[in-house]
């Protein structure tokens, strides 16, 4: 799902090719405060636009656990009346464009989805031309803003609560490693933008070729970089199913103590659960959505639709209880990116989560390590915002 997009994010519509529509248009600088109107003492319609159809392994099973999230938090919703009608995109730009029109057509005032970040953006697009605000289940920052907010978790969300963190415990000297992929290099900006704002400093960047070869020729350089400037952490973009395994564990045994050097994550080290075992990761910190939350929706969810749900499908529940939350206020305006951005944010599957003015999102993560192959959270999540976030 996660994929950069170098293409100018700022040209006006007319200018969009065929090539560049995806990454450009979404980014349009639509006014936040712009939004249809709505009557909040009728079923509000809702367009949720999934992945069905797509020649993707596992999308068809993506498909329904969002559908079914949606639903099961209609259902959660006290007051407010919910018309959800589902759209499938097959995961294409130009079948969720289609898509997008035909919702807004048969009178569709907000509309979640897709998941993917070309899709999303192209469903944006669509939308802008109604004056109607999209939800979408991408993690891509680069298609976020005017009527576009994603959902989906940020490599910036996370970096800024890890190395808060880190400073607050004193290890904020940091060198980043990352790979030399797309996911790697974002993941090292947003690790560095984070330092800036939180006061770390970076001590280093070292990159890697996403190859055993190129992760063992990094191995040196990494230690001796974080000799060098007296590195007391680590800050690692690799994820369980790519670097992370063979990092953690060649670099102890290159001597880069995890004592004195604090093993940092950007992505999830607890998944798959396997990687728990591991040597090298114990000890190591990252971040996660608020466990018990977390596990709050699994349990419903299972109990309702007889199995777990897909790992982003919480995003269509999230969607929902935004908009829920705001209707149940009975203002016209509810829909609104000024509504959808309201600085205390709401309650989802994972805690609390609000929508940004930039269309990104800020979602109250907890801090956690891993010891005696257990997830331990050792600093909680946030159960409220407080200022006016990053």
């Amino acid at each position: 799902m996660f994929a950069v997009f170098k293409q100018a994010r700022k040209a006006a519509f007319a200018a969009i090719t065929a090539i560049s529509a995806f990454a450009l248009s979404a980014c349009n600088p639509t006014s936040i405060g712009s939004g249809p109107s709505i009557n909040t003492s009728k079923p509000v319609p809702v367009a949720l636009l999934v992945p069905r159809g797509s020649a993707k392994s596992g999308d068809s099973v993506l498909a329904q656990s969002l559908e079914n999230a949606a639903r099961l938090a209609i259902g959660d919703l006290k007051g407010v009346q919910v018309d959800l009608k589902v759209y499938d995109t097959a995961g294409d730009p130009a079948t969720a464009a289609n898509a997008a029109t035909q919702a807004i057509n048969d009178g569709a005032r907000i509309i979640l989805g897709p998941v993917y970040a070309e899709a999303a953006n192209a469903a944006g697009v669509a939308a802008a031309k109604r004056n109607v605000n999209v939800l979408a289940f991408s993690n891509n920052t680069a298609i976020a803003g005017g009527n576009v907010f994603i959902l989906g978790a940020t490599f910036a969300n996370t970096a800024q609560r890890l190395t808060e963190y880190a400073v607050r415990q004193g290890r904020g000297n940091i060198v980043i490693v990352s790979g030399n992929d797309a996911a790697g290099r974002a993941g090292s900006a947003a690790i560095q933008t984070a330092a800036g704002r939180t006061g770390a400093t970076i001590a280093g960047s070292v990159g890697y070729e996403l190859s055993q070869k190129g992760v063992i020729d990094a191995v040196g350089p990494i230690r001796d970089t974080a000799r060098a400037n007296n590195a007391n952490a680590v800050f690692m973009t690799a994820t369980t199913a790519g670097a992370l395994p063979l990092l953690t564990q060649l670099l102890p045994e290159a001597g880069l103590d995890k004592e004195s050097t604090q093993y940092i994550g950007l992505t999830r080290w607890d998944i798959p659960s396997p990687t728990l075992s591991l040597p090298g990761v114990q000890g190591g910190w990252f971040a996660l959505p608020d466990p018990s939350k977390s596990q709050q929706f699994i349990t419903r969810y299972s109990s309702a639709y007889g199995g777990a749900p897909h790992s982003i499908g919480g995003l269509a529940y999230d969607g929902i209880a935004a908009i829920g939350a705001l209707v149940s206020a009975g203002k016209s305006d509810a829909l609104t990116g000024a509504a959808l951005t309201q600085g205390a944010g709401f309650q989802g599957t994972g805690g609390i989560f609000r929508l940004r003015a930039d269309g990104t999102n800020e979602r109250g993560l907890a801090v956690a390590t891993i010891q005696e192959q257990k997830v331990v959270v050792i600093d909680p999540a946030p159960s409220s915002f407080s200022g006016t976030g990053f």
